[in-house]
């Protein structure tokens, strides 16, 4: 940490505040002979062409800038789980770099992920403890440190062995975190559940000595009779009930009396048992006032302006002489195949998943660097709904992508190593197949669906010559070049079936178009008698007559390349980590490995 000039604490490395070349804005060509299924296409919210579900190959600091232009604030959800920088080796990621190479590498990739994260949307980072400060202090710098959300920890593993498996003077590791943060207008996650069987959740607070307030049958609620109608905070009405020859029991007392569990009662009076509460609310206040001090039962039923029950007829329940809300077992908890499942919302520590088989999971083997889908479940379930999109630009083995798909998302995963070809590609075909049943597939009642499209990053748009000069890159034809200086100039690059000229546009009125061929006066009146009176048009060419260049008002020339020199790092294919050549692995049952 230091201060710098502007008074700001940060944290600082060598390399920093080197001066950076912008990216080149590379176009993404896709490669048929991948792509699988038939992607829901559609409009995004800034207006601009959704192609389906997207897996890209190549640099992802390069994927990230090709896609800026636009999904700029159109991804609802972005989860990372970068290498960790421990400095051991690992099988598919040399993950030993130097501490500043490594945070500049974050630097730049999460300076373009903010830019791709809508204005409510959530970013989850995942790491360990080797450099999660370092994370959190630049993610404080580039996103602000009120957009700090949480910190979660998620429990990886068992410790084992009579001594507890520590590694000489260290304990040994069983957590890693995920950072969060959430861009401006980013209010709350959505509620989202742990279950825990209940025999379990019981014998876990016997363990801890907790009391479980859920011990209350309702054997009846007896005769409802109309007592007399309120109004609440609104002038809405509460219209109340008064009930008679009640019953209600105990859970122990109903278990003895018909010698079965305490479980078996919870299964058998499921929707009946509940508890009551001191609530603190203006509803119960208005009761209190407008009833008994006896002993009684009371019922009333409005429609509520807020909460998850806004604007549907509700009935609640008061009973005794403090008139206590009826707080029902139900709403907290979940029945299911003859078992009883206590929910619980997800807080900070995530524990329960299967890290034993998860290299098991979509088919693909990814040692130490894959995660459980339902770790990626959770944080899609929370930060998103249908259609929203996910994002991870360190795919690995597909994860993100997979649950994504299953879960009715959209998606877009980019990963620079040969595994986009050998366990994404594979992974995500048995997804569209529904032949992956794996994961969370059973959950999801996932049986396949959808699909993606499979692109490569173009080749840098211009290539030094043999002396030396900067020249368009010949393995551009004349499509790519098209889309490449549409994205330069920043048009949509989107071709009219009726208007040769038009193949992108800026506006309504503001048009763009790229051609090599040597351009004349007379092509250009050409173009400029079939124009409307209010259209605009940037011509993009390697050659004109000199007279071409005021020749009319509403038409602009450019010269290529020489527009472009200057603008951005031509020629540079890697700002990656350093990847290791993955071979083509087999899909076989092993041992579960302990470390």
């Amino acid at each position: 940490m230091q201060q710098n000039k502007l008074n700001k604490l940060e944290l600082t490395w060598i390399g920093k505040y080197d001066e950076r070349k912008p990216l080149e804005p590379r176009i993404l060509i896709e490669n048929k002979d991948y792509s699988y299924g038939e992607p829901e296409t559609g409009i995004l919210p800034n207006g601009k062409p959704w192609n389906g579900n997207m897996l890209i190959h190549g640099d992802n600091l390069l994927a990230l800038k090709a896609l800026e232009q636009d999904y700029a604030g159109q991804v609802k959800c972005i989860y990372i789980d970068p290498p960790y920088n421990t400095g051991q080796a690992f099988e598919y990621y040399d993950d030993g770099l130097e501490v500043s190479i490594w945070l500049s590498l974050m630097y730049q990739r999460l300076e373009l992920l903010k830019n791709l994260l809508a204005k409510d949307g959530v970013i989850f980072v995942q790491i360990d403890d080797n450099y999660m400060s370092h994370l959190r202090l630049i993610m404080n710098e580039l996103f602000g440190k009120s957009a700090y959300i949480n910190t979660i920890t998620v429990k990886t593993k068992e410790t084992s062995g009579a001594s507890g498996g520590g590694e000489d003077r260290r304990l040994k590791k069983n957590i890693e975190f995920i950072l969060c943060y959430g861009k401006e207008n980013f209010m709350k996650f959505n509620d989202v559940y742990q279950e825990t069987e209940l025999s379990n959740y019981l014998e876990d607070m016997r363990v801890e000595n907790k009391s479980f307030k859920y011990t209350t049958v309702f054997i009846s609620t007896g005769e409802k009779t109309y007592y007399k109608t309120i109004k609440d905070g609104s002038n809405q009405d509460i219209i109340i009930y008064k009930h008679t020859n009640y019953q209600t029991k105990s859970v122990k007392k109903i278990a003895e009396e018909n010698a079965i569990s305490e479980i078996e009662v919870y299964n058998l009076y499921f929707d009946r048992i509940c508890t009551t509460e001191n609530a603190q609310t203006s509803i119960r206040t208005r009761v209190q006032e407008a009833t008994d001090t006896e002993n009684s039962l009371y019922s009333i039923e409005y429609i509520p302006i807020s909460g998850k029950n806004k604007g549907k007829k509700t009935e609640v329940l008061f009973i005794g002489e403090q008139k206590r809300l009826v707080s029902w077992f139900k709403n907290v908890a979940e029945q299911k195949r003859n078992y009883v499942f206590k929910k619980e919302k997800v807080g900070t520590f995530w524990d329960g998943f299967n890290w034993n088989n998860v290299t098991r999971e979509g088919g693909v083997r990814f040692p130490k660097g894959q995660k459980p889908e339902m770790l990626i479940q959770r944080i899609i379930e929370l930060s998103t709904n249908e259609n929203d999109i996910v994002l991870d630009s360190f795919l690995g083995s597909g994860t993100t992508a997979a649950v994504a798909q299953k879960m009715g998302r959209r998606y877009i995963g980019i990963e620079l190593g040969e595994h986009a070809y050998t366990h994404c590609v594979p992974r995500l075909k048995m997804v569209t197949e529904g032949t992956d049943q794996g994961g969370i597939s059973k959950a999801q009642n996932w049986q396949g669906g959808s699909g993606f499209k499979f692109y490569e990053l173009a080749p840098s748009l211009l290539k030094k010559d043999k002396f030396g000069n900067l020249v368009i890159n010949k393995e551009y034809n004349a499509d790519m070049l098209a889309a490449a200086m549409a994205k330069q100039e920043g048009y949509t690059y989107q071709p009219s079936q009726e208007t040769y000229w038009k193949q992108g546009f800026g506006s309504e009125t503001d048009y763009i178009y790229t051609t090599t061929q040597f351009l004349t006066v007379e092509s250009l009146a050409a173009i400029h008698e079939t124009m409307a009176e209010d259209e605009s048009l940037l011509i993009c060419c390697t050659s004109f007559q000199r007279e071409c260049k005021q020749a009319f008002s509403n038409i602009s020339i450019k010269k290529i390349p020489q527009m472009l020199l200057g603008r951005c790092e031509f020629g540079k294919d890697d700002y990656s980590l350093n990847i290791i050549e993955v071979p083509e692995v087999e899909c076989e049952e092993e041992m579960d490995e302990e470390e």
